[in-house]
């Protein structure tokens, strides 16, 4: 019994301690993002590309490359902090009067960057999974009009 509690202590000491260090250095903690990754769709691709800023914040776009190679700026984004919390916050062009929506950090497990906001439409959640240096997985969902939904986007390095 006593062996269960220690190693159930440690456990969440290990869970605390990986987001407290991802809360500090979001440029380090989230730095497999930078680069610039695409997806072939069958509409032609989309791509996502991230800078690291000099104030060591994350700035990344999205947009989507047509079968002609006409590119369409679909939104801007922004890893950073606010206060003492990590934020994924994104401008979708067309959406949100223009406005930008943040997700706060929540959770950083295996490798896996979950991004939360549970006031937003939808999605209310924004996963990263680092899965090597050539290859990310990210992820959009939540509930939409009472239905459970998710997107991914398997993106593999240019």
């Amino acid at each position: 019994m006593k062996n269960t509690r220690l190693a159930l202590l440690i456990l969440l000491l290990i869970g605390f301690s990986t987001l407290a260090n991802a809360q500090k250095a979001p440029s380090k903690t989230l730095a497999f993002v930078l680069g610039s990754w695409e997806m072939q769709t069958p509409k032609g691709k989309l791509v996502e590309q991230w800078i690291k800023n000099p104030d060591q914040t994350l700035r990344g776009k999205s947009f989507r490359i047509n079968a002609k190679g006409d590119s369409t700026l679909t939104e801007t984004l922004q890893i950073r902090k606010i206060g003492k919390d990590i934020f994924y916050c994104s401008k979708v062009n067309g959406q949100n009067e223009g406005k930008e929506v943040c997700f706060k950090l929540i959770s950083t497990k295996d490798l896996t960057y979950v991004f939360e906001n549970q006031t937003h439409d939808f999605p209310q959640r924004i996963v990263y999974q680092d899965k090597g240096k050539k290859e990310m997985l990210a992820w959009i969902e939540g509930e939409l009009n009472g239905k459970s939904r998710k997107s991914e986007f398997n993106y593999k390095r240019q």
